[in-house]
């Protein structure tokens, strides 16, 4: 169904197949489309990744998207709110001995807040991704909730969890109803350059995924000394710093034993790092802080819904008690493994995201 009035839209553009057949889309759908790339980095960052929706090739990539489907096409320097609200931030939770999920605060503080923000000036209504999700009007009106994507393999909704009610109000995810292939296959008909650009699983701004190499090299974090011990607390070796660790981790602890050791908890305040055998990462309750509620403005009392404690988590049955300043308790039917403080749990009932917090210690 085309549009008789052109209603204005931004898409965010990262280079890739999905941001790109999402601007494509919606030209089809008949909306006045205007791509715009957020610049994440200086320049001569070192640390950047080449072909991440950071680095020159996904800008280049961007770029003869939004030429041959003949819309405008912006780079916007934010590499100061990146640096502020997702290096800092990644860099802080790791060194607090959590560990940061940087792609929620990207969406909730740039793609959703800066995008916004650019929006705005150009006089357009909507901001639009490449996220598998939907968002729709509740049905009296009062709320836009969110949704799974209909594609439950490719679904990101998890990551979207923190958005307010504002932000979804003014979100468009053309990808929704569709499948990876479906979204290729846009892209081929379209004959854009990305139609057949692999996918990236890694954190963007992390090359190789070793996260603690980058904090070094980008002097976010040091070794500094300290002990790893076991459940009874007796000392079995010595780490070079907690933040390059993580709940669950095995590989690495660089001490011998007859049976394998799991990283169990991260203590930042004692710079120890307890280890402990497979059954002691099982958890059944949990605390989630600053929770954000999408379907509601606070749950009506206790709650069961669906858990995912991971995004690439399957979810698992769970009872929501609401706590005071904004916590819920969790208690999971089954007990879960590694469940980390510093990730996103998100509450699900079928494909409904109910809303989700941050796990804490």
């Amino acid at each position: 169904m085309k549009l008789q009035n052109k209603t204005r839209v931004i898409v965010g553009m990262s280079g890739g197949v999905d941001s790109s057949a999402t601007a494509a889309l919606l030209l089809d759908q008949g909306y006045d489309v205007v791509g715009i790339t957020l610049k994440l980095w200086p320049q001569d960052c070192v640390s950047r990744a080449e072909d991440k929706c950071c680095g020159p090739q996904a800008v280049t990539d961007a770029r003869a998207v939004c030429h041959k489907l003949g819309i405008p096409y912006y780079l916007i320097d934010e590499a100061d709110e990146f640096q502020k609200h997702v290096i800092r931030y990644f860099a802080d939770e790791y060194k607090a001995g959590r560990t940061p999920n940087p792609c929620v605060m990207c969406n909730q503080n740039l793609k959703f807040g800066r995008l916004i923000d650019r929006a705005n000036q150009l006089g357009a209504q909507y901001i639009a991704t490449g996220h598998f999700a939907r968002v729709e009007r509740s049905s009296d009106g009062a709320r836009t909730l969110l949704r799974r994507g209909r594609d439950m393999r490719k679904d990101q909704s998890y990551f979207l969890f923190s958005l307010r009610q504002d932000q979804l109000a003014r979100a468009l995810f053309p990808l929704g109803d569709k499948t990876k292939a479906d979204t290729r296959e846009v892209a081929r008909h379209c004959k854009l350059k990305t139609a057949e650009k692999e996918e990236s699983m890694e954190i963007c701004f992390v090359p190789d995924n070793d996260y603690g190499k980058f904090l070094q090299q980008a002097k976010l974090a040091e070794k500094h000394r300290g002990e790893i011990v076991d459940l009874h607390g007796k000392v079995l070796g010595y780490h070079e710093g907690v933040e390059f660790y993580t709940i669950g981790q095995r590989k690495g602890l660089g001490i011998s034993s007859p049976n394998p050791l799991y990283v169990i908890e991260l203590d930042p305040v004692a710079n120890r790092v307890i280890v402990g055998d497979d059954s002691s990462l099982d958890r059944s309750e949990f605390v989630a802080d600053r929770c954000n509620w999408i379907a509601f403005d606070q749950p009506p009392g206790s709650l069961e819904a669906t858990v995912k404690i991971r995004y690439n988590h399957p979810g698992t049955a769970a009872t929501l008690t609401p706590l005071d300043s904004g916590k819920v308790n969790v208690k999971l039917r089954a007990a879960q493994r590694a469940i980390t403080p510093g990730q996103a749990a998100v509450f699900y009932q079928d494909d409904l995201v109910l809303g989700g917090g941050w796990i804490t210690r």
